[in-house]
């Protein structure tokens, strides 16, 4: 094929034509004297260009070619031009499969099972594998065998006369055939062994299902019993060691490769467990402790090799345990952990590669399929079968999934396994990964009938699919339950109100009555707002089951609904604002405190739609808001029902982000750092407090006297207030001080003082629907027996004279909160000598602190409260974890600027720096602090009221532990590693505190 210099021949053209990427090439393999004889064919080269990869296929057969004699050669390449249906197969598998490219090379009379094309082998089964198999007496046998019958399933597929359904279900049927075969090797090489078992073989997973891949672990139980009059002990050791050869004949590799790994690991006790069991001791484990995953992996069990009557006994008697899943104690639990996608394991940068497991995969609709045999099985027999495609369609015929849902689905899991299928068909490798490279991209997209731009096709089909399978919770599980309480048109079929209910049990709702009765009045009618209901809840129900308290998240959403139906907003920020949505959801059902404070003013729910919404807002912009409403407002009392009013909006924005924060959503993950959660809540409820205790100061003043007092006055935030670490439930600890102005008598200021102090905290205290701010004094000089106000010189010689060493510490968290700055600045000048003494604290002041502490641990923890529990005062909690830091600003703040802070994480951190403690130390004790400020958080959230320990519910437990970043079902493992990072806490403080 010589062509004039400079120019391109005719062949290179049309090479490119037909698809070749690499035309040079190809015309060097077509110049080869094998294909001499059918080069200049036009027939094969269209059929060349018609393959997945065209240099592929032509490169493989060049490669069969050449591996065969002469006189073959001919008959193979007259066979190629004239016969279609071998043409198309051959030239296909070569331009779809290289591993298959490789097998013909190696044994190139295998192109001759592509030539028939009788009615059997367009669509083979167990019987005619196994025909195909029958002359395989060991292991290299079989496995050419294998691949020679694996190379007519290809060809059918690549071809288009097998669907992707019933490609996996050839599959499965050689892997059948397989099976018995190499049991038969393994029999016959053990005869003494086989004379004394009967041993069935039960598949399981893919091949159990009918489904199987090109390359995947077929997943198999054994069972076994004595034949008459054998030992039951030894029938079963004989069992095993057949057993175990068979799947050594199967997956070890050889010179002819390998077949595929044979994995039993779906066992009771998985690897840990005996490889074979009587049928007995199934049973007893499953009725006593299969846990609900074993369950739903017995739905695919199959018998497929060994004793057929054995299999049969197997199946049977396991299926009655399967339908009765759905009513163990634990199946909602188990069901709530299932669901949540496990993808922690897959690498980064392969997530949106997998085809299998990655959002939107086929293990998703898999998995949901096989709840909803679960789940409405036990009463539907026509929902038992192992095929997820079969199941899919006896789903939508039952009316528990929409039919045209289920066609969706069913449309994307063929594309999916389609995508699979050529993915491993390439080089016969398991793997789920599409692949990122041009050539491969095109290849796969060309093989699934992609040419005009096969990768911008390949792409745009594939995520359009997997975005139909990413809503699959929402089409599958719930929007059924929203037709079970509407009006359907004539002769629609729709789930009963019976198994809606059942539905809603197994997806965590306790009551399902209730929430069949809320999604009837939101839903219900003909109205505009019903129709949006309609479209949002089938997603909100997934996100409230997502939750620890799923009926909670459907109620508040219902009050939420009928406060705000009538306003045109509400509906139309949840259908239009994607997150606004999720995040109402996520809020409703986190708990009690965040949805009370959305119901006392329901507009608030605006702040969940808005970007910027759930960001904190600076003290300075909430003080110029709140002062400027008690200057518009017409006296004290509706000034500070404005302010509190504030209080409550900011307060809902902070739990807000904290729980979304917390939580995550599909679109943000949850904040990996619980130190930023627990600074942003401490930050933003001090600020808010902060304003609030300015606004009610300036509403009492203006009240009175207008705007000046007749005293200076300033309020010192003190304890977490001080320190920048307040909680949800915290109080207001404070400190009033004033100094009379030039000219005022002093008993004059006074009264104006106390007045305004007692009026504050009426203001604050108001029975109203907002709530109340704590106003907390005891902290003052003298405790409760002393003055609530003193002046500045008061303090002054009140500290002179009879300071102890306790109110020292009590003022490291001293800090100006509102009222008078310069007041404020004069009071922690006169404080900083007492805080941070001069040469740091004497011996005696150190162990007197010790005592103190000491006495507290013994005196003042609750009767009957779990020390390892308790967050305030419990081994490792925040006192153990403040007073370590406290005695270290007391003893070097004098010297270390960094320790005169009011904030326990910034001074140890301070500490740490000034090489007072080290890294390692001051990172146990961080965690700890923190740790226990977000459980007493959790704790506010979920109860609605404060608590220093664990709460004793169980669904107030995981809603916690859901909080923290527990799955449910891992309560335990957060009260393990509580106790485990606060006893570590512990042995610090005993050394750094206590100096043992």
């Amino acid at each position: 094929m010589t062509t004039v210099p400079g120019r391109r021949g005719s062949t290179f053209t049309r090479l490119l034509r037909h698809g070749f990427t690499d035309p040079s090439a190809a015309e060097r393999l077509l110049d080869l004297p094998g294909l001499s004889s059918v080069r200049a064919d036009p027939v094969l080269l269209e059929a060349l260009g018609a393959t997945a990869d065209p240099d592929l296929a032509l490169r493989g057969l060049v490669r069969l070619v050449e591996a065969e004699d002469a006189d073959e050669r001919q008959i193979l390449l007259d066979t190629l031009v004239t016969a279609k249906p071998l043409r198309d197969r051959l030239l296909g598998v070569l331009g779809a499969s290289e591993a298959l490219g490789d097998h013909l090379a190696r044994h190139p009379r295998h192109w001759q099972a592509l030539v028939t094309y009788e009615a059997t082998d367009l669509h083979p089964g167990v019987a005619e594998f196994e025909h195909e198999l029958a002359e395989a007496h060991d292991p290299d046998s079989l496995r050419v065998a294998y691949r020679r019958c694996l190379l007519a399933i290809a060809a059918r597929d690549v071809c288009g006369t097998t669907d992707v359904a019933q490609t996996a279900a050839e599959l499965a049927d050689l892997a059948t055939a397989t099976l018995r075969a190499a049991l038969a090797i393994a029999r016959t090489a053990a005869p003494a062994d086989a004379a004394l078992c009967r041993l069935a073989v039960i598949a399981m997973g893919k091949c159990g299902g009918h489904e199987l891949n090109y390359v995947s672990d077929v997943d198999v139980i054994f069972v076994a019993e004595p034949v008459d009059g054998a030992e039951e002990s030894k029938a079963v050791q004989a069992a095993t060691r057949l057993a175990a050869h068979m799947m050594r004949i199967c997956s070890e590799t050889t010179v002819e490769g390998t077949i595929w790994p044979v994995d039993a690991n779906l066992r009771p006790e998985g690897r840990n467990g005996p490889l074979v069991r009587t049928l007995s001791s199934h049973l007893a484990y499953y009725q006593r402790w299969a846990k609900t995953w074993e369950f739903q992996a017995l739905l695919k069990a199959r018998p497929v090799a060994g004793d057929p009557e054995l299999g049969a006994e197997y199946v049977d008697a396991v299926s009655p345990l399967v339908w009765q899943a759905a009513d163990r104690e634990n199946f909602v639990g188990d069901v709530q952990k299932m669901r949540r996608r496990v993808v922690d394991n897959i690498p980064a940068d392969r997530v949106d590669r997998e085809i299998k497991l990655g959002p939107g995969g086929l293990r998703d609709v898999e998995f949901a399929v096989q709840l909803l045999q679960l789940v409405h099985g036990r009463s539907d027999a026509a929902l038992h079968s192992g095929s997820t495609l079969d199941a899919l369609r006896a789903l939508a015929a039952g009316g528990y999934v929409g039919r045209v849902d289920a066609a969706h689905f069913d449309d994307a899991y063929r594309f999916l396994r389609a995508m699979e299928h050529r993915i491993q068909l390439y080089r016969l490798r398991r793997t789920h990964l599409v692949p990122e490279d041009e050539p491969d991209l095109r290849r796969l997209g060309r093989s699934l009938g992609m040419r005009t731009d096969p990768i911008a096709e390949l792409n745009q089909a594939w995520r359009r699919h997997a975005s139909v399978v990413r809503r699959l919770h929402e089409k599958l599980f719930y929007r059924p339950l929203l037709d079970a309480v509407a009006q359907l048109a004539p002769g629609e079929t729709r789930l009963s109100a019976k198994a809606a209910g059942v539905r809603l049990e197994a997806l965590g709702y306790a009551d399902p009555a209730a929430a069949l009765r809320h999604l009837e009045a939101l839903s219900s009618g003909v109205s505009r707002k019903a129709a949006i209901q309609r479209t949002l809840l089938p997603v909100l129900l997934g996100w409230f089951a997502d939750s620890a308290d799923p009926d909670a998240g459907l109620l508040g959403f219902r009050q939420v609904s009928d406060a705000l139906g009538k306003t045109p907003w509400y509906l139309r920020l949840l259908r239009d604002e994607g997150a606004a949505a999720e995040n109402l959801a996520r809020v409703l059902s986190a708990g009690r405190l965040a949805p009370d404070l959305l119901l006392r003013a329901p507009e608030a729910v605006a702040i969940l739609g808005d970007p910027q919404g759930l960001k904190p807002r600076t003290r300075n912009h909430l003080q110029q808001e709140v002062l400027a409403a008690v200057g518009r407002a017409e006296g004290a009392e509706s000034a500070v029902a404005v302010v509190r009013a504030v209080r409550r909006r900011e307060l809902f924005r902070t739990t807000a982000a904290d729980i979304i924060g917390s939580y995550g959503t599909e679109e943000n993950p949850a904040e990996p750092d619980p130190g930023a959660l627990v600074d942003r809540v401490g930050n933003a409820v001090t600020d808010l407090n902060a304003v609030t205790v300015a606004g009610a100061l300036r509403a009492a003043v203006r009240e009175r006297w207008g705007d000046t007092l007749p005293t200076r006055f300033a309020v010192i935030g003190m304890g977490r207030f001080g320190g920048h670490e307040l909680g949800y439930g915290s109080d207001a600890d404070v400190l009033f001080v004033h100094a009379p102005r030039e000219g005022v008598d002093e008993q004059e200021a006074a009264q104006a003082a106390n007045t305004v102090v007692a009026e504050m905290r009426r203001l604050l205290q108001l029975p109203t629907a907002d709530p109340p701010l704590i106003i907390d004094a005891d902290l003052r000089p003298e405790g409760k027996s002393g003055p609530l106000v003193r002046t500045l010189k008061s303090y002054e010689a009140y500290y002179r004279r009879w300071s102890l060493v306790w109110e020292s510490q009590a003022l490291l968290r001293a800090e100006p909160m509102a009222g008078d700055a310069d007041l404020g600045r004069e009071f922690t000048d006169l404080i900083d000598p007492l805080r941070y003494p001069m040469e740091g604290l004497g011996e005696d002041a150190v162990r007197e602190i010790r005592r103190l502490k000491a006495r507290m641990e013994s005196e003042r923890l609750p009767r009957g409260a779990d020390p390892t529990l308790h967050t305030k005062l419990g081994r490792g909690g925040l006192s153990d974890v403040e007073w370590t830091v406290q005695l270290m600003q007391m003893q070097h703040g004098w010297a270390e600027p960094g320790l005169r802070t009011t904030r326990t994480r910034e001074a140890l951190a301070a500490a740490c720096s000034a090489g007072l403690i080290p890294g390692e130390d001051a990172q146990t004790l961080d965690e700890a602090w923190v740790l226990a400020t977000r459980v007493r958080n959790a704790v506010m959230l979920v109860r609605g009221r404060p608590g220093d320990t664990f709460p004793s519910g169980p669904r107030e437990l995981t809603a916690v532990g859901r909080y923290l970043g527990y799955e449910p079902g891992h309560v335990g493992d957060m009260l393990d590693d509580y106790r485990r990072i606060t006893r570590r806490a512990r042995a610090v403080v005993e050394e750094r505190f206590y100096g043992a």
